[in-house]
């Protein structure tokens, strides 16, 4: 018998050695081994032979009439069949997670989207997969940039215009800004509010960093005014309140649009200019979606309709 590997070097061994322990120690006849293995008796004794080698240990014993096997053998097919067992459980996990039966999904999404599209989306999809486990990250911007940048989000929902270099970018729909307004509101009975009758109004705002602040104060100085803005929140359930309660009105993302029914207040379109940005997918380049990540993105692709092919934001 030739000298087992080194001491520091574990042998090399594949599923097909293992298999043949397993089997010639369960059944204790090569013969009966290599039926169940489908394979000829004289290859079934060179694999165990080989592994024997490699091993630097009898695992059996032959006589003419019957197979036994060895204190070593006996140790070492306890140790295949766990090893065969580990192997066929990782692999059924395999298949799970490219079956999208199970795994995990972090979406970073802009708060508009997160209570407007979403929700139905989301329930419908986890009715399809309920082993995947989605975490839902709500926030401006900004933040929704940050957690894809560092990676705590496998893709990013938001605006997709003037982004830094790095990411890619894959556009779905345009998203129009509303006024939110109490239904006793002087201008809740036009169908459509010009943005030059907002002046002189007191806004209930997202914060000064949100992307859609910044794009509302910009088309008021563009029109000659400014807003003013009395109360900044970060969730768009305490924007409705405070309209409701009188505290002024608001300019949200159409996607926001009031979870309303809401008896006191009304929902209408920004006109004269209209404002609108470009929603989309925001993905790092080098950080391929899991299976179940690529599953959802299909689903919110189809929700939301596409219109042109992924494009990589350049360096």
């Amino acid at each position: 018998m030739a000298k087992p590997p080194p001491k520091h070097r574990a042998p090399e061994l594949s599923t097909r050695q293992l298999r043949a322990v397993v089997a010639v120690a369960e059944n204790r006849s090569f013969v009966a081994a290599a039926v169940e293995l489908k394979t000829s008796q004289p290859a079934l004794t060179r694999t165990i032979q080989q592994v024997e080698t490699l091993l630097g240990v009898a695992l059996f014993s032959r006589s003419t009439r019957q197979v036994s096997v060895t204190p070593a053998g006996r140790e070492f097919a306890a140790l295949a069949e766990r090893l065969l067992a580990e192997m066929r459980i990782g692999l059924a996990a395999m298949r799970d997670l490219a079956d999208q039966r199970r795994g995990q999904v972090i979406i970073a999404s802009i708060m508009s989207l997160g209570q407007g599209v979403l929700p139905a989306l989301l329930a419908g999809y986890l009715s399809r997969f309920p082993g995947v486990e989605i975490q839902l990250r709500e926030g401006v911007q900004g933040q929704v940039q940050e957690d894809v940048r560092a990676g705590l989000a496998d893709f990013g929902l938001g605006y997709i215009e003037d982004l830094p270099p790095g990411f890619t970018t894959e556009p779905l729909a345009r998203e129009e800004f509303h006024v939110v307004l109490p239904r006793d509101h002087p201008l809740a009975g036009q169908a459509r509010v010009k943005l030059a009758a907002l002046r002189g109004e007191r806004l209930v705002s997202l914060p000064p960093e949100s992307r859609t602040r910044r794009l509302l104060d910009g088309a008021a100085a563009a029109a000659g005014f400014s807003f003013g803005h009395g109360i900044a929140v970060n969730q768009f359930a305490t924007l409705y309140a405070l309209v409701r309660a009188g505290a002024g009105i608001s300019v949200v993302p159409g996607g926001a649009g009031p979870l309303l029914a809401d008896p006191e207040l009304v929902f209408r379109p920004l006109a004269a200019p209209r404002l609108s940005r470009q929603v989309g997918v925001l993905r790092l380049a080098e950080r391929p979606p899991s299976p179940a990540a690529e599953g959802l993105l299909a689903a919110i692709r189809q929700a939301m309709r596409p219109r042109r092919p992924m494009r990589k934001v350049e360096e």
